[in-house]
């Protein structure tokens, strides 16, 4: 049996709610208990005046748990410890302080659920604003306009999931979208992504092709970046039109429609968000994609996520095709990736909690990501930082869960220009040569290993703790 001590409508809803779960007494000021509909399977004692907890009449039958809503129904100084007196094993909730310590004593601090909901309000406003801004900013295009969409170089599930939801609302509103990247796709989850959800993409290789595409673009939008020229393939002085990412930025973002959230773990979720106000009609294919977007860079939920990303992933699992979904996450991996985790297995050196794996013949890029992923659910580690040498770059992929530790502020600020970045527990980079004291900025192959041990020295020197000594 729930016990409800208030009268208030509060109090007379809540024992409402309960009674749904189980039986139910609501005890009250008949003075000031107020109900003007049926309340369930809930039994309510009107009391003609306060009464100590001791007097309270519980018809024999101790209560499951005791909530106090309105302390007025009760007489007494300290009146916790007399419920708690009066039934000794039962929780309290209450929002009531006490001075003394309770056993099983649960407070609500009302003034924190209010600006709670103040906020969540204020959000609401927020998305429904943005939403209206985005969709009308791009419907007032001129007629049939050619939009392009960017994705960051070598695109992740988040970023190709976000391009893929503002090509199917651009083409919603009427216009041409084409979704453009540089880099390859390489990782096998997200090729079959592609794949499977047949994600219209068109790589970008040469800088005519580029120049074509910005000059006939009636409007330009970059999804999960925001810095151009900074791993993905726009010149550095370009200003989109429509900007949205969830990475936080230290400089001024230029764009005529700017979303930069880092409240929310992923540009799929914002995006989201952004869709439950649109016009847009969600499907299985666009749910699994953002759903799958949003699940990798949280990492299954297993890192950094806030409540904005559970609400889009509780409404995105109307649509998700769970069949689809997990054809997604468990790709065949090809021979290459097989023989990175071997490399960097062999390579690898592990120093108080910090992990150091180079991989001195880097195929596919994005086997950086899952050996990173790999090498980090491995005990007693909580840095880690997967490196390896292609088209003339040491590209880099890092872990944390170090407390005081934000790994994207660090090697952001260790290489600047956009050349790394990311998260506090997730990280990524190229870094150019020049940027690591070689001159030429197409070292041979045997210069590669040296490459790769001075890196790692840095990085060492960089993220090393000294081990405690008694």
């Amino acid at each position: 049996m729930f016990l409800v001590l208030g009268h208030s409508p509060i109090a007379v809803g809540l024992a409402h709610w309960c009674s749904k779960r189980r039986p139910t007494r609501l005890i009250g000021l008949a003075s000031k208990l107020e109900i003007s509909e049926d309340i369930g399977d809930c039994e309510i004692l009107p009391l003609p005046m306060p009464m100590a907890p001791s007097e309270l009449p519980d018809g024999g039958h101790k209560p499951t748990a005791v909530i106090l809503v309105d302390t007025d129904v009760l007489e007494g100084e300290n009146i916790l410890t007399e419920i708690r007196k009066r039934w000794p094993d039962a929780p309290i909730l209450s929002e009531e302080l006490s001075v003394e310590h309770i056993e099983n004593l649960d407070q609500i601090d009302v003034q924190d659920l209010i600006s709670a909901a103040f906020k969540e309000k204020v959000r609401s406003w927020e998305r429904h604003a943005g939403a209206t801004v985005l969709e009308s900013y791009i419907r007032h295009l001129p007629t049939d306009s050619k939009v392009a969409i960017f994705c960051h170089d070598n695109p992740d599930p988040d970023a190709l999931s976000s391009a893929l939801a503002m090509h199917e609302l651009v083409t919603h509103l009427g216009h041409q979208p084409t979704i453009y990247h540089g880099g390859l796709i390489e990782h096998q989850q997200n090729q079959a992504m592609v794949r499977l959800l047949e994600i219209p993409l068109r790589r970008i290789i040469l800088d005519w092709e580029l120049d074509d595409v910005l000059s006939e673009a009636e409007c330009i939008i970059t999804v999960d970046f925001h810095q151009p020229g900074a791993n993905n393939i726009l010149p550095a002085d370009c200003v989109p039109h429509i900007i949205i990412d969830h990475h936080a930025s230290e400089k001024t973002v230029s764009a005529d429609v700017a979303f930069l959230r880092p409240e929310y773990s992923a540009t799929s979720s914002l995006i989201a968000n952004l869709l439950m106000s649109m016009t847009l009609e969600m499907t299985p294919r666009l749910a699994t994609a953002l759903s799958f977007g949003l699940r990798t860079d949280t990492l299954s939920f297993t890192r950094a996520f806030n409540q904005v990303d559970l609400r889009a992933l509780m409404w995105l699992n109307t649509w998700v095709d769970d069949e689809l979904l997990q054809s997604i996450q468990a790709p065949l991996r090809t021979p290459e990736t097989l023989q990175s985790f071997r490399q960097a297995l062999s390579t690898m050196v592990q120093k108080n909690g910090l992990v150091l794996a180079p991989i001195t013949n880097l195929i596919h890029r994005d086997d950086l990501a899952q050996v990173a992923d790999f090498l980090f659910a491995t005990s007693n580690t909580d840095v880690v930082l997967v490196y390896g040498i292609q088209r003339n770059r040491v590209l880099l992929s890092a872990r944390s869960r170090r407390e005081n530790l934000h790994i994207g502020l660090v090697l952001s600020k260790e290489f600047p220009d956009g050349q790394a970045g990311g998260h506090r527990g997730m990280a990524g980079g190229q870094i150019q040569m020049p940027t690591l004291g070689y001159e030429d900025s197409h070292p041979s192959d045997e210069q590669h290993d040296k490459i790769l041990t001075t890196f790692s020295q840095r990085m060492e020197a960089l993220f090393s703790i000294e081990e405690e000594t008694e």
